[in-house]
C-alpha cells in the first residue's frame, strides 16, 4: 500500500484489513514518531529543571500534564492510520500539517510548564486537530452510507471538534482553574474513541499496533539514553572527576539495557484481538512511555547531583531514577507481561523487582548503580525461568 519513491494517485480512504499480511510502520509514520520525541525531550528538560530545583510536586504534575498531550496526539494518530492510511498525496499532508503541530507544541511547552501558559501549546493541537479532523471526514466520505463505520468515522470527527473548541475555550479559565478544568477535558478527550468505537469498530492492525507502540518505545528509550549522556558529558567538560559519574552512567545503561529486553520480550499482537483489550493496552502506555521518558530526566538529575548542581538530597536525586524506573517495570506488567507468565515464580519476577529497584532510592549515591543491577538481575532470571522445559520462551 505505501511506496518510497513517492505517493500514488488519489486513492479512496478505505478501511485496511486486519488480516493484512506484511503490515510494517512507513517512513512517513517513523518520521512522525521522530518529531514527537522533540516534545519528549522538552517535557523531560523541565522535568530536570524542576526536580533539581527541589520542586518534586510542581514538576511532576506539570510533566504529567505536558506529557499527556504528547502522548495523546501520537495515539490519535497512530490509531487512524493503522485503519485507514491509504498513503496517497493527501493523507501525507495531512500528516506532515500534524508534524507541524506537534512542533508548535513542543514550542510551547515551557511556557505550559512554568506559566501555566497553554496559549502556544493550543495552537499546535489546533493544526493537528483540523488535519485529523479532516482525514476522519474523509475515511466517513468514502465509507458506506448508514454503515457503522460512518458513523464510527463522523463520531471521531465531532468528538475531535468539540474537544478542540473545549481546549480553546480553556485559554480563558482563570489560571487557578485551568489544571482542574483540564483534567475534565483530558477524561473528555478518552471517551471520544470509546463512545465512537461502540458502533463499530475501526479495523486497526494488531501487528502494526504492536510494532507502532514499540517503536515509539524505542525512539523514547534513545531519548533517555541521549539525555543522559549529554548531562555526563557536561560533567566531564567541568573536569569532574569520572569517579562520580560512572555508576550513574553504568546504572543508567543497565537500567534502559533491561527495560528494552522485558518490554519486548513476549508478542503483544497476541492478546489485541478487539477493542476490550487494546484500549486498556494503549491507555496504559502512557505509564509506559511517560516513565521510560522520565528515566532520563532522572538520570540527568542524579548527576547534577554528582556534581554539587542540584541542591537537594541524595534520596531526592536517587528516587528521580528509581521510581520510574520501578514504575516502567510494574506498568509493563500489568499492561502485558503478566499475560505471558506461567507458575508463581515468573508471575512475581517484575513486581518483585520493581519494589527492589524502589528500594535502591534508600542506598545512598550507589543507588542508580544498585538499581541498574537490580534491573540487570531481573532479565537475568527471567531468562532462567523461561528456560525451564515448562515455560515459554519469553524471558523475563
Amino acid at each position: 500500500m505505501t511506496t518510497t519513491e513517492g505517493a500514488g494517485p488519489l486513492r479512496r480512504m478505505t478501511a485496511r484489513s486486519r488480516g493484512e499480511e506484511h503490515r510494517a510502520s512507513t517512513p512517513l509514520e517513523l518520521l512522525f514518531d521522530l518529531c514527537f520525541v522533540v516534545a519528549v525531550a522538552q517535557a523531560g528538560l523541565q522535568l530536570v529543571h524542576a526536580l533539581a530545583g527541589g520542586h518534586p510536586a510542581t514538576g511532576i504534575i506539570g510533566y504529567l500534564f505536558v506529557f499527556w498531550g504528547v502522548w495523546w496526539a501520537w495515539m490519535n494518530f497512530s490509531w487512524f492510520a493503522s485503519a485507514y492510511d491509504c498513503d496517497d498525496v493527501p493523507y501525507r499532508i495531512a500528516t506532515l500539517v500534524q508534524i507541524c503541530g506537534v512542533l508548535i507544541y513542543a514550542a510551547g511547552v515551557e511556557r505550559a510548564f512554568v506559566d501555566n501558559d497553554w496559549t502556544v501549546a493550543v495552537v499546535g493541537y489546533l493544526v493537528m486537530r483540523v488535519a485529523l479532523t479532516a482525514q476522519w471526514l474523509r475515511a466517513a466520505a468514502t465509507a458506506e452510507a448508514g454503515s457503522g463505520a460512518r458513523r464510527t468515522n463522523v463520531r471521531y470527527a465531532t468528538g475531535l471538534v468539540i474537544c478542540q473548541c473545549a481546549w480553546v475555550a480553556l485559554l480563558a479559565a482563570p489560571d487557578g482553574m485551568k489544571r482542574w478544568l483540564f483534567l475534565i477535558v483530558v477524561v473528555a478527550e478518552m471517551l471520544v474513541p470509546v463512545v465512537a468505537e461502540r458502533v463499530g469498530e475501526t479495523p486497526w492492525h494488531p501487528h502494526h499496533i504492536e510494532e507502532r507502540y514499540g517503536l515509539f518505545t524505542l525512539i523514547v528509550l534513545g531519548e533517555t539514553m541521549s539525555a543522559a549522556t549529554v548531562a555526563v558529558k557536561s560533567a566531564l567538560d567541568e573536569h569532574r572527576a569520572l569517579g562520580e559519574l560512572l555508576p550513574i552512567a553504568g546504572g543508567g545503561i543497565l537500567i534502559i539495557f533491561a527495560a528494552w529486553w522485558i518490554y519486548f520480550a513476549a508478542p503483544a499482537h497476541q492478546r489485541l484481538t478487539g477493542n476490550r483489550q487494546a484500549i486498556p493496552w494503549g491507555y496504559g502506555h502512557f505509564v509506559i512511555f511517560a516513565s521510560a521518558a522520565a528515566i532520563g530526566a532522572g538520570l540527568e538529575v542524579a548527576v547534577e547531583h554528582a556534581v554539587e548542581h542540584a541542591h537537594i538530597s541524595t534520596v531526592a536525586a536517587s528516587a528521580a531514577v528509581t521510581v520510574p524506573a520501578a514504575l516502567f517495570l510494574l506498568t509493563v506488567w500489568l499492561l502485558h507481561a503478566r499475560h505471558f507468565k506461567t507458575g508463581t515464580a515468573q508471575q512475581l519476577v517484575l513486581p518483585v523487582s520493581a519494589a527492589a529497584i524502589a528500594a535502591c532510592t534508600f542506598v545512598g549515591s550507589l543507588a542508580v548503580l544498585a538499581a541498574g543491577l537490580v534491573a540487570a538481575a531481573t532479565v537475568t532470571v527471567g531468562v532462567i525461568l523461561a528456560g525451564r522445559p515448562s515455560s515459554p520462551a519469553h524471558p523475563t
